[in-house]
This record gives C-alpha cells, sequence and structure tokens, in this order.
C-alpha cells in the first residue's frame, strides 16, 4: 500500500491523504485550508485525479476536515462518501453554509474587481455543488466491520471529539499477510460534555495520529468553568458583554451545556445568551437527532428557547437581529461563528465591541497560525476586521480546558493502549509541536514515528 500525505502535514488544516491499495485509490479526509493567505491554496488542483478516487471515508464534520468535498466532486469525484450519520448530516449544514459564504465572497469581490477594471471572482464551490455531494454519503455505524472489497475492511470507532466523529480502522491485504493502519481523526478528551469518551483499540500496524496539542496540557473542566465565571462576572461589572467566537459545532453545544448547569447550581444569575449563528442552531437540532450519542441530561439541555429555568438563550436568525445586538451596550453573552474568527458573524461582533474596555472575548478554542483569532490572542494591539483597523481593548481570555482535542497527556494515553508497536506517523499539529511529541512518543514507548513532508509518499 503507497500513503501520500497531501494536508495538514506541519499544520493543523486541510487534512487529505490519498491510499493507492490492491487496485483502489482510497482519500481519507478533504479539508479546506484555513487562515490567511490559504484561499490560494484552496484554488490549486488537486494533486491526484479526483474521477480516479473511488472511495472517500471521512472521519469528523469539521471543515479541516469536509470543506473541499464540493470542489473534489466538481472535478470529478464520483465514487461513495463514507462516514458516520450524525457527520453527514452536520456535513451537509457546513458545506451549504461554507458554499453561501463561499458565493457572497466572490459576489463582493466580483463588485471590487469590476469597479477597477479586473475580470469577476469565481467562488471556490456553490450550493448547487455541494447538492452534487448528497447523494455520494454511504452511512455506517460504529462498531461494525465491514468490507470494501479487494481484500480490504474497515470500521469507525467513537472518536469521542464531536457528534459523529470516528476513528477509522482499515486492514487490507499485504501479500499472504493482513496488515492494519488507523488513522486517529481527531481525538476527543475524556469527561467533555454531552458526548461520550473516546473509544479504545489495540492493535494496529500504522497510525496516521493527530497531534494538535501534542506539547500542551488542558487546564482541568474545572477550572476552566470557574475561569469562566469569573470573566463572565468580572465583565458585567464594568458594564459590558462578553463575545465567545465558537464553532458552530460541538464546542457551542458545549458551552450551552455548561452555562445552563452554572445558572442552575447558582453560580450565575439567569442571563441571556444570545447564540448568533443560524448554522449553530441547525446544528442544535442535528445534536437532538442523534440522542444515542449523549446522555439523557444532555438531551434536556436542547428541549426549547428556555432551557430548565436557567440560562435565556435567544436564537438570532436574521441579520438585522445580529446587527441589533451591538446595541446593548452590557450585561449580554453573544456566541457566534467562526471560532478562529475568519468568518461569520463574530467578525461584525468584534468590529464593534473589540475597541471597548469594558467587554471580553473569551476564545475557547485553538486557533490556528494566520487566523484572526491568533492574532488577538498572542496579544495585538490592532487588528484589522472588514477592512478597518480595530484597537484590541476588551479583555482578551484564553481558556483551552473546553477543547474537544485530547491535550499531551491525553493523547499519549491514547497511543499507550496499543499492545504492540505500530508505526507512527504524526499529522495535525504545528511543526514545533509535532517535533517535541515526537520525542515524548520515542521516550515512552520506543516507536518510530515519522513527521511527513506535504506530498510525500511512503509504502507501508
Amino acid at each position: 500500500m503507497k500513503i501520500r500525505f497531501l494536508g495538514a502535514t506541519k499544520g493543523v488544516t486541510g487534512s487529505c491523504f490519498l491510499l493507492e491499495i490492491n487496485d483502489l485509490n482510497i482519500l481519507i479526509e478533504c479539508g479546506l485550508h484555513q487562515g490567511e493567505g490559504n484561499h490560494e491554496e484552496n484554488l490549486k488542483p488537486f494533486a491526484f485525479d479526483p474521477s480516479g478516487i473511488d472511495y472517500l471515508f471521512l472521519t469528523h464534520a469539521h471543515l479541516d476536515h469536509s470543506g473541499l468535498i464540493p470542489k473534489l466532486v466538481k472535478d470529478g469525484f464520483r465514487g461513495r462518501i463514507i462516514t458516520t450519520a450524525a457527520t453527514r448530516d452536520l456535513v451537509e449544514l457546513l458545506l451549504f453554509d461554507a458554499a453561501h459564504i463561499q458565493e457572497a465572497d466572490a459576489e463582493w469581490a466580483t463588485r471590487k474587481a469590476l469597479r477597477s477594471g479586473r475580470p469577476p471572482v469565481t467562488p471556490l464551490y456553490t450550493v448547487d455543488d455541494v447538492r452534487q455531494v448528497l447523494p455520494l454519503f454511504d452511512i455506517k455505524p460504529y462498531d461494525k466491520i465491514n468490507h470494501l472489497g479487494n481484500g480490504i475492511k474497515y470500521r469507525f470507532l467513537d472518536a469521542g471529539h464531536i457528534l459523529g466523529s470516528g476513528t477509522l480502522e482499515l486492514w487490507y491485504q499485504d501479500g499472504p499477510q493482513e496488515k492494519k493502519i488507523i488513522f486517529s481523526g481527531d481525538i476527543g478528551k475524556k469527561g467533555s460534555p454531552i458526548i461520550k469518551d473516546p473509544e479504545i483499540t489495540k492493535e494496529a500496524d500504522y497510525i496516521v495520529m493527530e497531534a494538535t496539542y501534542g506539547n500542551r496540557l488542558h487546564k482541568p473542566l474545572e477550572e476552566s468553568i470557574n475561569e469562566l465565571v469569573d470573566a463572565i462576572k468580572t465583565t458585567f461589572k464594568k458594564g459590558g458583554n462578553v463575545y465567545i467566537p465558537s464553532h458552530a459545532v460541538g464546542r457551542t453545544q458545549d458551552l450551552l451545556y455548561i452555562l445552563n448547569n452554572l445558572v442552575r447550581e447558582g453560580r450565575l444569575y439567569r442571563i441571556h445568551v444570545y447564540l448568533d449563528s443560524p448554522l449553530a442552531e441547525e446544528a442544535t437540532k442535528v445534536y437532538l437527532a442523534h440522542p444515542e450519542c449523549f446522555d439523557e441530561e444532555a438531551m434536556k439541555l436542547f428541549t426549547g428557547k428556555r432551557i430548565g429555568d436557567s440560562i435565556v438563550l435567544h436564537f438570532v436568525r436574521r441579520t438585522e437581529d445580529s446587527m441589533a445586538l451591538n446595541k446593548i451596550s452590557s450585561g449580554i453573552i453573544v456566541i457566534a461563528g467562526s471560532g478562529m474568527c475568519e468568518g461569520g458573524r463574530i467578525r461584525h461582533h468584534l468590529k464593534h465591541n473589540l475597541w471597548r474596555p469594558e467587554c471580553s472575548v473569551i476564545f475557547v478554542g485553538f486557533q490556528a497560525k494566520g487566523t484572526l483569532g491568533r492574532r488577538i490572542v498572542e496579544g495585538a494591539s490592532s487588528v484589522n476586521i472588514l477592512g478597518e483597523e480595530i484597537a484590541v481593548r476588551s479583555s482578551i481570555y484564553t481558556i483551552n480546558g473546553f477543547s474537544a482535542h485530547a491535550d499531551r497527556d491525553g493523547l499519549l494515553e491514547w497511543l499507550g493502549n496499543f499492545a504492540d508497536s505500530p508505526e507512527i506517523f504524526l499529522v495535525h499539529g504545528e511543526e514545533d509541536v509535532l517535533n517535541s511529541f515526537k520525542d515524548l512518543i520515542i521516550e515512552k514507548y520506543g516507536l518510530k514515528v515519522t513527521i511527513p513532508e506535504k506530498g510525500e509518499e511512503f509504502v507501508v
């Protein structure tokens, strides 16, 4: 079997791995490159012929794993997309949302280009392109071994990262031997709200493993919750609002769950939370459609506009209602996408409020290099938002205990479950993180570890 590493190499976005195995071409992930300067990367032709791909496996819905699928189909892919039921449902939402953004951005850029005599701008893909993707999905449950043919079988295990996330086990015939390669997907952390802990597997010959937090430890969840409470109370005492950039899928639902519990426990008074993301509202409905993935208490969280008798949750659907939030000067929490501030309504809220010293911005997820969120958390005194230079005067909090990723010790613990000595390929991490985590693996387990370059090919 040959494996080519085409994305998420020495970086955390653009996941894409190509397998040539027993006369089949199999793609694992087809993710969007995110962050400053990566738009051109997304426009480049694929490093393979999309029409020659037989199957695409998708471990979960986030766009850094799924966001280039419409382009893949537009360029000729007609195979099957194999994933879990919840991932399929979430991907549909995320891809339609991404397509609307692509079309809107292209329309704005075209008006600007035509005024200066340049040609119109074409979106990366459109809503119609997304519609061509949907019939190609092939839904598989967790924990069941399926046969692909050509001596290949596979299974998804619950990765515990977001709803529907999976770790992919893939067995293949290598001459008289059967070998097994595992694609970890994004490994979740134990004890996350709502969803189950990552499932464990114990045997593999090769592992393609993510290492996003391979050099960092998360704060304990309770410590992070305490910090969240302090940040909210401090901000409200100063007469400001709290703004939380958050992914529409996973992190937002976790935050609602936690805020609801804080009010029920009396640690916060009944508060008004504005979920300023139609996508997050739809994603919450997908969560409701898959109660098999979480517990009864979590199910109660999503039963209506008022959750239990605690937080008052406002779904903000219309653009004009989102704009009106910036006329509320104090006492509210606004959760809006995107999580890295690269798009969505959070940019408008930051433009109108980041310069206000009485307000706070709370980052609860990873901020990739080159993103607006990364520049803010690294202490920029001002940032460009929607063409205007905005001073950073709000209080900035980074609370990483809410991460849906396993941290360094969680990743090592996951790897420590393997009874044999698999060869490791590290992906989904910045280069210094991967190097650090590689050293830890060698020191602790004595395994062979490789950090692939983009485009590098291995025979396994």
